[in-house]
């Protein structure tokens, strides 16, 4: 529904905005025809719409306890009317929704793109019905119900886990990056994603109630607890508005000539607040986007230059959010790649998310795979099977230490939130691999310049254990560490962060999405990401790459900056184009020509925002399936 009214009322400042052109136009064209009579009819009906519309907003801003642009553009679209000049009321109410129908165009484009970004959401579920399989909506789904999970879904509903071997892929709710395995009758999230082979589920609770549906609620309270955006503009018009009047009121005063008054009224129609400052954040906005980072709106990239405090999520944020090899050891002869390739050879018969992960980063360093025959799978420990001719175990240090008659010794490489996979040869062990979840690459860095572009707090929050966030994120410059994190303590965390000035939050999950919502920015991570931290954010970062945010708050810095310096020429020339129109050196229709040249120049200078090149340049995108190994 409300995708719906904002759709609408953008279509409504398009239609405004063409007829006030439409009537700008027709009416100059009878002009030249020498049928004024007629021209000026054409201006009013152009200008009336545009009018009427001020009108209302000016309604809904006095409503809001607020004084806005709207004001001056109506009192000078009303007077000219009143004293006869059509022309210059014309012209005042192109300048005025041509603005608006801009910041529109901005945001109606950044909401097709999230619902292209969004429309991978899953809005139904497997179940079975009379010994066959229906899909069903969400909300058809009653408790008791038997649910198919087939690999790569999405939990729809919370429910009772019916098979061994379960696993299930929680980062988006938990922040744990590696899979969770479930025995038979465990309870499964909702929102999780499965992530090894189909399994059964008995639904617990309707969609509605669970736990799911219980963040998506936070996530609705949190942003109708959100503050509103407000304009730059907006900000300077309570005074512009008062010298206007000012030197308005002076002139129709000491001269008794109403006309003076008009001619200071169009010449102070703020149209350099109007244009530049959409202009230049919409520039902004294109900018951003080619850096693959989309903001929804002028509002949000206005905020987000002026943010102090950044909160990280850990999972899929400043890691890459999934088991990697960080490190391989041998205990005999054999090199580290022939360990490396004799796993993944074996590792090719499993879809366990380690086992896969093994089998990338074989690949990506050019290793030849051969098929593996005679292969066991025993769930959630390991593989037995045969590669050329060899029988060849992989699993957990425990699963191959039994089988090969050795100890299960920690290995010296294992920290918190380590995996250790063993491989045997021949019955002997041949080495480890240490599979952990990463720092991006960079990240160090990126946080570093954030700091340079005026960040003053950067805090982790996490819903993952403290000893796991505290190895990962050792030697960066963070200001704070929270952990173990609830959906709502994230929420509780960005609201007292707000003491210190505008916050934004950065995740991934569903469990961010309160947060983000909360934020005064939230920023997704949206390649990878849940839909819901993506449909809650204000920002959403297109590619899988974090320090894309850094020339994201540049771009948004000085955007802003490019604005500032457009709204302050072009005001001082307004003032200075009012005071000549007081002592009667320009009439009505000469104050709105004055003030397209004024417009022209604060546009061409908005314009540069185009051209804004981040001193954070983000690094090259890395090729598919590149996974870092370290010895």
């Amino acid at each position: 529904m409300r995708r719906v009214e904002q759709s609408s009322f953008g279509r409504l400042k398009t239609a405004i905005f063409l007829l006030a052109l439409a009537g700008l136009v027709a009416g100059l064209g009878l002009l030249a025809v020498g049928r004024a009579d007629l021209a000026e009819l054409v201006w009013i009906a152009g200008v009336l719409p545009a009018l009427a519309a001020l009108f209302l907003e000016i309604i809904r801003s006095l409503l809001r306890g607020e004084v806005g642009l709207d004001f001056v553009a109506a009192l000078s679209m009303s007077a000219a009317l009143l004293f006869g000049e059509e022309l210059a009321a014309a012209v005042v109410a192109v300048m005025y929704t041509g603005g608006t129908f801009l910041e529109s165009f901005a945001e109606g484009r950044a909401r097709r793109e999230m619902h292209h970004l969004l429309s991978r959401v899953p809005r139904t579920a497997t179940r079975h019905r009379d010994g066959g399989l229906e899909e069903i909506p969400l909300d058809r789904i009653e408790p008791g119900d038997r649910l198919l999970i087939r690999q790569g879904d999405v939990v729809p509903v919370d429910g009772v886990v019916l098979s061994d071997g379960v696993f299930l892929d929680t980062s988006a709710l938990t922040g744990e990056s590696l899979p969770v395995r479930l025995a038979h009758g465990t309870e499964a999230m909702s929102g999780s994603t499965n992530a090894g082979d189909a399994f059964d589920l008995t639904a617990m609770r309707r969609a509605e109630e669970s736990t799911y549906a219980g963040i998506v609620r936070l996530v609705e309270e949190a942003q109708r607890s959100k503050a509103p955006m407000s304009r730059l503009a907006d900000r300077w018009s309570l005074g512009f508005l008062l010298v206007t009047l000012v030197i308005a009121s002076a002139a129709w005063w000491f001269t008794g000539d109403p006309i003076r008054a008009v001619a200071v009224l169009v010449v102070a129609t703020p149209c350099p607040l109007i244009l530049a400052v959409p202009v230049a954040l919409v520039a902004g906005l294109s900018r951003a986007a080619h850096f693959g980072v989309l903001i929804k709106g002028v509002g949000p990239l206005e905020t987000m230059a002026r943010i102090n405090t950044l909160i990280l999520d850990k999972t899929g944020t400043l890691t890459e959010g999934r088991p990697q090899i960080v490190a391989i050891d041998s205990h005999g002869e054999l090199e580290q790649d022939e360990i490396l390739r004799l796993a993944a050879a074996l590792d090719q018969a499993s879809k366990h998310p380690v086992a896969q992960a093994i089998v990338v980063a074989a690949r990506a360093r050019g290793l030849g795979l051969p098929v593996p025959s005679e292969v066991t799978e025993i769930p959630g420990e390991g593989l037995i099977g045969h590669v050329e001719g060899h029988e060849v175990i992989v699993g957990s240090n425990g699963f191959v230490a039994a089988r090969v008659g050795e100890g299960a010794n920690d290995h010296p490489a294992l920290s918190a939130g380590s995996v250790l996979v063993a491989l045997a040869v021949d019955g002997e062990l041949a080495g480890h691999l240490v599979m952990a979840d990463p720092l991006r690459e960079g990240a160090g860095v990126m946080l570093s310049g954030l700091r340079g572009e005026g960040v003053g707090r950067i805090l982790l929050a996490t819903g993952d254990r403290t000893e796991v966030a505290e190895r990962v994120t050792e030697g960066l410059p963070l200001d704070g560490l929270r952990a173990s994190l609830t959906p709502d303590q994230k929420v509780l965390l960005v609201l007292t962060e707000r003491k210190n000035g505008p916050v934004m939050m950065v995740g991934d999950g569903i469990n961010d999405a309160p947060a983000l919502a909360a934020a005064d920015v939230g920023v997704a991570m949206g390649a990878r990401g849940a839909a819901a931290s993506a449909e809650a954010a204000d920002v959403v970062i297109l590619v899988d790459q974090i320090d894309r945010l850094g020339p994201g708050i540049e771009i948004a810095r000085r955007s802003r900056h490019i604005a500032l310096e457009s709204v302050v020429a072009g005001i001082g020339l307004s003032v200075i184009g009012m005071i000549v129109a007081a002592f009667g050196y320009l009439t009505p229709v000469e104050g709105a020509l004055l003030q397209e040249l004024i417009d022209v120049a604060v546009i061409l200078n908005a314009l540069r925002a185009l051209r804004i090149a981040p001193r954070a340049v983000p690094m090259a995108e890395p090729e598919a399936g590149a996974e870092p190994v370290a010895s």
